[in-house]
């Protein structure tokens, strides 16, 4: 597969050879994918469910929050990592993106400047993509609000962004302490996002399905007044906490 490599123009925040120091210039092929069939597994699973099944510790992505009207996020990952506000490589991820992509968009939190915006969104939605996750800010949030395509990010602003770079596309990102490679399942809904390795897909879909069927099941006995509370105190005293009795009050 061939790659690109650029250079990031002299300034202020590159060396004396006009190289980036801390984020890379660099387009790269993605080499595996999360296959469809998982991808459909994990469709109508919670986030919640699928972060339990992940002991909660390697899930995250904490204060990406959905700015869309309704709809689960599900789809591959296609990771972009950019110089907080600037965009160029992103529009580049929107040009290589395959139906059915995510783009998540590691932007370093920073809210100043939006990374994507309305039109970038209608360009995406036409390629297939199924999603974008921005680890930054968006715009023209009043147009996501009311359609249906996925979109979550950290925060909103009407501040364009620059198109300079540096930027790198398919390598691991970092979004608010989860960490992304290229091709990773990605899912999203009400509650966040989580990502799934494409090594762990089948373990944490097992774990996740057991974990649901368990939750329903729980439910129809809270349902029916048979849900057994009896672990709190179990819990409780284990921990070592005095539980004083009113009895006789």
């Amino acid at each position: 597969m061939s790659r690109t490599w650029c250079r990031h123009p002299q300034g202020s925040n590159s060396n004396s050879d006009g190289e980036f120091p801390v984020i890379g210039f660099r387009i790269l092929p993605r080499l595996r994918k999360v296959d469809q069939r998982w991808i459909d597994a994990f469709s109508g699973l919670p986030v919640a469910t699928v972060s339990d099944a992940m002991s909660r510790m390697f899930a995250g992505g904490c204060g990406l929050r959905p700015l869309h009207k309704s709809g689960q996020l599900c789809g591959a990952a296609l990771t972009v990592r950019t110089r907080p506000g600037d965009n160029l490589v992103l529009h580049k991820a929107l040009d290589m993106a395959e139906p059915g992509d995510v783009i998540v968009v590691d932007g370093g939190g920073d809210v100043t400047n939006a990374l994507i915006g309305e039109l970038m969104i209608a360009h995406a939605k036409k390629r297939g993509v199924v999603g974008i996750v921005i680890h930054g800010a968006v715009r023209d949030s009043q147009a996501i609000a009311e359609d249906t395509f996925p979109v979550f990010a950290q925060g909103i602003t009407h501040r364009g962004p620059y198109k300079d770079g540096p930027g790198e596309i398919n390598v691991p990102v970092s979004i608010g302490g989860m960490v992304v490679s290229p091709g990773d399942l990605v899912v999203g809904d009400a509650d966040g996002v989580v990502s799934v390795s494409v090594d762990d897909v089948e373990a944490i879909h097992l774990a996740t399905s057991a974990k649901y069927q368990a939750e329903l099941a729980q439910m129809e006995r809270i349902q029916a007044g048979q849900n057994d509370r009896s672990w709190v105190d179990v819990a409780l005293r284990e921990r070592g906490c005095s539980i004083e009795s009113d009895t006789g009050r």
